[in-house]
């Protein structure tokens, strides 16, 4: 996961800790004397909220840093560093947090995939169907966002690259039957995975989130346990408004995991903590990259050393 803080020419982004220097945010004197000042958490708070960490989750960073000043644990700038980055890890461990996905007993695994327009899931879709055929799965894909033409004809195009297999229908069909044909397709072919793309719905039209419900049902009326993941993809770039988004997708659909796509620095970066404090479901996969190899499974104490790294 060290590419998380990797620019696309491979030069690496300053992290948090850096700008945490930069700004004065530690007062070593204070530190040494046994101590982390007002001021030094204040400031931490500050920089924490502007890297889109939220605020429930900002406070207990910063509860965790105080406490293992009270402690007699926070003597020096390595200490500190270690305080946050225990912080973190925490945070992205507690509730619900496995990265695993989960699987069918028999027959395919059925992975539904939503988000708004923009926020990659397209891409993601491509990358994940790589992923399993470097597992040697056979994997189906189908284009259930038909509103966009566009998005039928780039969702093949990954599927070909990928080498899966791919179902679509015509431009303005019924998302809900493509659905079904795929998973018709899948049981017939004794296919592996079956990824399901929907509409780059906005979580403000009704109308399209009640659709989305409708393909819901129509998956499980040919398969009773699938979709066995609905995975929603967030742009990591749009801060709080991915918050937003979740939580809307969240109360119309049951959704089992999240996929933040463009993390490539941590300017930002807190947003994975955010999401998921927000829902209490677990981060699977992050996207920092445009490559099919640049879609990376979650590792909390990764992310956590990265995201704080000197």
């Amino acid at each position: 996961m060290s590419r998380i803080l990797k620019k696309k020419d491979d030069v690496p982004k300053r992290s948090l800790w850096q700008r945490f220097k930069d700004v004065a945010m530690m007062d070593v004197g204070v530190l040494v004397r046994g101590g982390v000042s007002p001021g030094s958490l204040e400031k931490l708070e500050e920089m924490l909220l502007e890297a889109d960490f939220g605020v429930p989750v900002t406070l207990r960073l910063i509860a965790e840093v105080e406490l293992q000043a009270s402690r007699g644990l926070v003597q020096t700038q390595d200490e500190f560093l270690l305080a946050l980055r225990t912080g973190v890890e925490r945070a992205l461990r507690a509730g619900s947090s496995s990265p695993a996905i989960a699987v069918a007993a028999s027959g395919p695994t059925v992975i539904l995939v939503v988000g708004v327009n923009g926020a990659g899931k397209t891409t993601f879709i491509g990358k994940l169907a790589s992923r399993y055929r470097r597992e040697g799965k056979q994997v189906l894909v189908a284009a259930g966002d038909t509103f966009r033409a566009g998005a039928i004809d780039q969702l093949k195009v990954w599927a070909s690259r990928a080498g899966a297999q791919f179902v679509g229908g015509k431009p303005g069909s019924d998302p809900a039957a493509v659905a079904y044909d795929a998973l018709e397709s899948a049981v017939a072919r004794a296919v592996d995975v079956v990824i399901i793309d929907t509409a780059g719905r906005l979580h403000t039209q009704d109308n399209l989130m009640t659709e989305l419900q409708k393909i819901g049902r129509v998956i499980k009326k040919r398969i009773p346990e699938a979709p066995h993941e609905t995975l929603i993809v967030l742009d990591g770039t749009i801060g709080q408004n991915a918050v937003a988004q979740a939580k809307a997708f969240s109360s119309s659909v049951l959704l089992t995991g999240i996929v933040v796509t463009k993390v490539d620095g941590t300017a930002r970066g807190g947003i994975v903590l955010a999401v998921h404090e927000a829902l209490d479901i677990p981060v699977k996969f992050v996207g920092v990259g445009e490559a099919a190899e640049d879609l990376l499974a979650f590792d909390a104490a990764a992310y956590a050393i990265e995201l704080t790294r000197e």
